[in-house]
C-alpha cells in the first residue's frame, strides 16, 4: 500500500510538472502553451501566435478557428494570448493596434512590446525555428498582426489576417520583407471590405492593405488571380478568390488576398480553414533578406 501511495504521489508530481511546463506567465498572467506531441528539444519547431478580435479572448478565438486542434498534425508550438481590458463598463479585451482599431479609450498599453516579449520568451523556453514565427489574427487581432509585422519585421516570417486591416497613413517600408495574407468577406459590415472607419478613424480596404504590403515588399502591384478556395462552410463550392502579389518581391516577402464572396465578419469557417492557413504559413518562411539586398 505504501509503495502504491508513493507511486501515485510520484505520478501526480510528474503530471503536475508536465502541466506547469505547458503554461507560462508572460507578464499578464499564465497562458496555456500547446506543444505538439512530436516536439523534440533538438529540432526547431514553428511558432504560431493567434490574436483574438475585439471583445474576444485567446481561448475563445482558438475555439472558433481551431489552430490548437491541428498543432499535432503540423508540429507547431502555439499560444493564444489575451489583450488587456478597456476601462469601459463592459471591459472589453482589445489590442492597441492602430488609430482605427481598437484602442477606443486612449490606453497607453504597448501590445507590440508585450507580444514580441512572448515570442522571445517562447524562444528561450522551447526550440523555436526563427525562420518560422507566424501571427494569425481576427479583426482587431488582424490589425495587431500587421502592426507586429511592421514593427518587428526582423522576427516575423508571415502573418495571416482575417477581417483585419493595415494602417492607413503613409510610412517608409519596414526594415525587412514579411509575407502577408489578408482574408476578407465582401459582406463584412464591421470591418468593411472596401474600407471604412471606426469612431471616425479610417482604415484601408482589403485591396489597399495588400497592395500597401506588396509595395513594402517591392512586389509589382499588379496581382495575378489563382485557384478558388473553400473557406466558408455556409457558402456553396469554392467561394473564395485568390489574388497573389509575388512578382519582383524582395526575398522573404509577398502579399496575398483571399476574398470570401458574400462572406461576413465572422464567417463560419470550413473544416479545412485552419489547415489551409497553416499550410500557407509554412510555405512562407523568413529568409532574412533586407530591402538593400
Amino acid at each position: 500500500m505504501k509503495k502504491l501511495l508513493t507511486l501515485l504521489a510520484t505520478s501526480l508530481l510528474l503530471i503536475s510538472t508536465q502541466i506547469a511546463a505547458q503554461s507560462i506567465d508572460f507578464g499578464r498572467g499564465e497562458l496555456p502553451i500547446t506543444v505538439p506531441e512530436n516536439y523534440a528539444e533538438d529540432t526547431p519547431a514553428p511558432l504560431i501566435v493567434l490574436l483574438h478580435g475585439y471583445t474576444s479572448s485567446g481561448q475563445g478565438q482558438d475555439m472558433y478557428l481551431g489552430f490548437s486542434r491541428v498543432a499535432d498534425r503540423y508540429g507547431f508550438l502555439f499560444v493564444a494570448p489575451d489583450g488587456t481590458r478597456e476601462i469601459s463598463d463592459s471591459q472589453n479585451r482589445f489590442w492597441n493596434a492602430s488609430d482605427a482599431c481598437c484602442n477606443f479609450f486612449n490606453s497607453e498599453i504597448d501590445d507590440s512590446e508585450y507580444l514580441i516579449g512572448i515570442i522571445n520568451r517562447m524562444k528561450e523556453e522551447y526550440n523555436v525555428d526563427p525562420n518560422r514565427v507566424y501571427l494569425v489574427g481576427h479583426s482587431n487581432g488582424g490589425f495587431m498582426s500587421y502592426d507586429m509585422a511592421y514593427k518587428h519585421s526582423d522576427s516575423i516570417a508571415a502573418i495571416a489576417s482575417l477581417a483585419g486591416a493595415s494602417h492607413l497613413e503613409e510610412r517608409d517600408a519596414p526594415a525587412n520583407p514579411v509575407h502577408v495574407l489578408q482574408i476578407h468577406g465582401t459582406d463584412d459590415t464591421t470591418i468593411e471590405y472596401a474600407g471604412g472607419d471606426l469612431q471616425g478613424n479610417n482604415y484601408p480596404s482589403a485591396m489597399e492593405t495588400v497592395t500597401q504590403w506588396a509595395d513594402y515588399n517591392n512586389c509589382t502591384t499588379e496581382g495575378s488571380e489563382r485557384e478558388l478556395r473553400d473557406l466558408e462552410s455556409n457558402l456553396p463550392g469554392h467561394e473564395s478568390s485568390v489574388m497573389l502579389f509575388e512578382v519582383g518581391c524582395a526575398t522573404g516577402g509577398s502579399s496575398e488576398l483571399w476574398t470570401i464572396q458574400n462572406g461576413s465578419h465572422v464567417p463560419r469557417v470550413s473544416d479545412s480553414f485552419s489547415s489551409q492557413i497553416v499550410e500557407w504559413l509554412y510555405a512562407h518562411p523568413k529568409q532574412y533578406a533586407s530591402y538593400a539586398d
